[in-house]
């Protein structure tokens, strides 16, 4: 009986939940970035993102000068592209990062090459949302394994050191950590001296990240067995080639699915900038509403941000589980 009315109930919730979603998203759906037309439509008005796309994905960045942006993004996005097969794991692979990363920050900045200067006040939506969530995993994720391996130290001091840093960070908000870094680091710099906005907010994930991911590739660590670590020993290797060619490749692999989690955590995580005046995805959205011709169109702006981070986040994900299959990967 059940083997009958369980695919009957799917059925029925799915046909009561697609069939009005498909009504109001596509059938009656608005296109045009008309807002007399979306007001008398009983559809969806994504005329109000094509209206606004430009402005949610690069802020208020210049409008004559947001190919710069758009070449960024697409570079960072290439990048991150090309780390994810292994054929491309090469020596070179970092020297291609340096070189992509510079080539976006003139992008970015300018200043140089006839291009005009833009002050990081002005970046805003996608392209700042990627830059803070690449740049935050990418030093995060060395010094999470550096502070791993120091919790599991036997030097006192360093241990002690580590255990301190972790538990501190993980024991207060990211919130906390982001007005730190925003209203009181300055207080604390000797006169005529500052630190950009955006390089201590991007200090601030970094830190937050980094204690969240040692305590998962901590995780790893516990769980392989000690005859690994005999074995290393017996073969004579050194304190780092064990830890580079025995333990991390192991720990790793065993620790990529809590890493993913925490990876996309902090992807989303990184709208909270929002709150000491960046510009982000989210925030690009909620100024677009502000617009008195498109108050109201709220579930459409939200809807598309939803789909942008679900996007990346599902790729994430299924990297990840591609990853996980594969014994050699990590190897």
């Amino acid at each position: 009986m059940k083997r009958v009315l369980v695919p009957l109930l799917l059925v029925l919730l799915v046909w009561k939940g697609v069939a009005p979603f498909f009504q109001w998203a596509v059938v009656d759906a608005v296109w045009r970035p008309d807002p007399a037309a979306c007001r008398a439509a009983q559809g969806a008005c994504w005329g109000f993102v094509a209206e606004k796309l430009r402005f949610i994905v690069f802020g208020t960045y210049p409008f004559d000068e947001q190919w710069r942006a758009a070449f960024a993004t697409t570079a960072l996005i290439g990048l991150w592209v090309m780390s994810l097969f292994r054929r491309c794991w090469r020596p070179w692979l970092p020297f291609a990062w340096l070189a992509g990363l510079a080539a976006i920050g003139v992008l970015m900045w300018g200043g140089v090459f006839g291009l005009p200067y833009v002050d990081h006040e002005r970046w805003g939506g996608l392209a700042l949302t990627l830059l803070l969530s690449t740049f935050g995993i990418a030093f995060a994720f060395p010094l999470s394994i550096l502070l791993a391996l120091g919790r599991r130290s036997r030097l006192p001091a360093l241990k002690a050191l580590c255990v301190g840093y972790i538990e501190l960070i993980r024991g207060v908000p990211l919130i906390s950590l982001l007005f730190m870094a925003s209203v009181m680091v300055p207080l604390f710099l000797p006169g005529g001296f500052s630190i950009d906005k955006l390089v201590r907010a991007q200090l601030a994930l970094i830190l937050f990240a980094a204690a969240y991911l040692a305590e998962v590739v901590r995780g790893g660590l516990q769980a392989i067995p000690n005859a690994q670590y005999e074995m290393a020993d017996a073969l004579g290797l050194t304190y780092a080639q064990k830890t580079l060619y025995v333990v991390l490749p192991q720990a790793l692999r065993i620790a990529v699915p809590p890493l993913v989690s925490t990876f996309i955590g902090f992807f989303k995580d990184t709208s909270l900038v929002t709150i000491i005046g960046l510009f982000d995805l989210l925030q690009a959205v909620k100024v677009s509403l502000a617009e008195p011709a498109w108050v109201g169109f709220g579930a459409e702006g939200y809807f598309f941000v939803a789909l942008v981070y679900f996007a990346f986040c599902f790729s994430m994900s299924r990297y990840a589980a591609t990853l996980e299959k594969r014994p050699s990967a990590l190897a």
